[in-house]
């Protein structure tokens, strides 16, 4: 009763004017566009016609958005025969629903659209103005059906604009035509899947392709899907399906063109660069932007990194973009030729050594000569930072072994000792302790107290894609080192300070 008293003091006007005009209540729309639930309260005798209207006010406006857009799929989703269709026929997706419209003016139509935008019919693909069939000087405006059940389903400061335009309330019905074109990508395959079924229509965006990752479920409508995404995204001429993981040694995977164009030389955008490259025969994934971008972010001018893993650019080339030095390596023929078309294109060609060596050969080559120089004697009092990304998830750690005893003579100084950023998947429980424990187990050291751990992204259920970062202990680095910090050992405090500036850098790189 408390709750009734507050709702008539706070709208007096609304519920009086409805109660006091019952004897006038007619219903104007069809029974099809009120839910049971409310039709069979005005059926049911005896119930007084304020309180129900009074009901009716409150459970629409109590009604959580979840069921409002489950009834409002009720009304727009597909016509129910499509189901089971393998082969895609656009011209099956015809439906006519009733909607309600109202009728004004055309040169008034401006004017009213922003007061009723509570109730105007909010579908995308569908005006919400059209012309009146039967006058051409007035307009149409849809209204939504699940708001507009009747005349008196305006509020009071929409019927005083309406008062105000000298627009009658009155609402009459229009029967709306819809086609395929109406329909949205997951509302079509909601209707052509078996009921129950897990109806995802994401994909990953490579340029002008789409690039799905089709359960068993879905694989007997995959051509039907294919060209679902292509109708319904433009710039998409072509949509592929993975079918099998990324297992070999080039890290691609085979792909089966499901619809359109057979084409996957492609081009994209990622953090202001561009690349090109053949889909089919190199790795690219967009999910990565961030992750390209946040190391980018280390770096500063001046800086070196060692891409064992580079694919086709993405770290590379903005790093190179910032006046670093690069060297960048990928066993792939095909990454690697694209990583040099792409650098070409985003003029960092003279600050990139490109190589097509495998990742233990890149380091223990060209790497290893650049650390000599870059951490010899004569480099004590270099500023900049050398970096180490190993993006190879599935198998990076397993190339940590290399750093061991990769250099000659004696650590110059912690701090100058180059950072890995090595990436890898877990599906451990605590996948941080994972990914950590197995990097310290190859290198055979403690890496608490240097290393930090990054979440990418989740791959799949229980499956991270994570990067660990750390400064490469000297004692694994170095040949003999382990006996040179016996005979040379930093006092307590100067190796507390190093440890501790390392710790800054770590809380940053998190």
């Amino acid at each position: 009763l408390l709750q009734l008293l507050l709702w008539i003091l706070w709208r007096p006007s609304g519920f009086l004017r409805r109660l006091l005009q019952v004897e006038s209540y007619r219903i104007t729309e069809s029974e099809s566009l009120i839910p049971l639930a409310w039709t069979s309260l005005i059926q049911k005798p005896g119930r007084a016609p304020g309180i129900f209207l009074l009901d009716q006010r409150k459970r629409f406006s109590t009604m959580p958005e979840i069921e409002l857009s489950e009834r409002h799929y009720e009304l727009f989703s597909p016509p129910s025969d499509v189901r089971g269709m393998t082969k895609l026929d656009r011209t099956a997706f015809k439906k006519t629903v009733t909607i309600p419209v109202l009728k004004v003016r055309k040169e008034i139509v401006n004017k009213l659209m922003r007061s009723l935008k509570r109730v105007a019919l909010q579908r995308p693909g569908i005006k919400r103005v059209i012309e009146d069939p039967e006058d051409e000087e007035n307009r149409l405006i849809m209204l939504d059906p699940y708001k507009m059940f009747t005349d008196d389903s305006f509020e009071n400061a929409e019927l005083s604009i309406l008062k105000q335009l000298n627009v009658s309330p009155q609402v009459s019905k229009y029967n709306l035509e819809l086609t395929y074109e109406n329909f949205k990508s997951e509302e079509i395959l909601r209707a052509v899947l078996p009921e129950g079924q897990d109806v995802t229509s994401g994909f990953s965006r490579v340029g002008h392709i789409a690039h799905l990752n089709l359960r068993d479920h879905q694989l007997p409508f995959k051509h039907l899907i294919g060209q679902v995404m292509i109708d319904k995204n433009p710039g998409i001429t072509s949509a592929v399906n993975k079918i099998n993981s990324i297992d070999n040694t080039y890290r691609n995977f085979q792909m089966e063109v499901l619809s359109g164009e057979e084409n996957m030389v492609t081009k994209v955008r990622e953090n202001s660069y561009t690349y090109e490259f053949d889909f089919s025969k190199v790795y690219w994934n967009p999910r990565l932007s961030t992750e390209h971008s946040r190391i980018t972010e280390l770096f500063k001018p001046g800086d070196v990194l060692f891409d064992v893993f580079a694919g086709v650019g993405p770290f590379a080339i903005p790093v190179a973009k910032k006046n670093c030095t690069v060297f960048a390596n990928d066993l792939n023929p095909e990454s690697h030729k694209w990583l040099l078309h792409n650098c070409k294109l985003n003029k960092v060609d003279q600050k990139i050594k490109v190589f097509n060596l495998d990742g233990k050969d890149f380091l223990q080559g060209p790497v290893r000569e650049e650390l000599m120089q870059q951490l010899g004697r004569l480099s004590k009092e270099r500023t900049h930072s050398v970096h180490i990304v190993m993006n190879l998830p599935a198998k990076a750690i397993e190339f940590l072994s290399a750093f061991k005893s990769l250099l000659d003579g004696q650590s110059c100084g912690s701090e100058l000792l180059p950072i890995v950023h090595c990436y890898s998947f877990s599906k451990d429980a605590n996948p941080a302790k994972d990914v950590q424990q197995r990097a310290e187990a190859v290198l055979g050291t403690s890496l608490d107290a240097c290393s930090s751990v990054h979440l990418v992204r989740n791959v799949a259920p229980n499956k991270e894609m994570l990067c660990i970062t750390f400064r490469i202990p000297a004692a694994i680095l170095y040949k003999n080192q382990s006996l040179n910090l016996e005979k040379h050992e930093e006092p307590p405090l100067k190796r507390q300070k190093t440890d501790k500036s390392f710790s800054k850098e770590k809380t940053q790189i998190a």
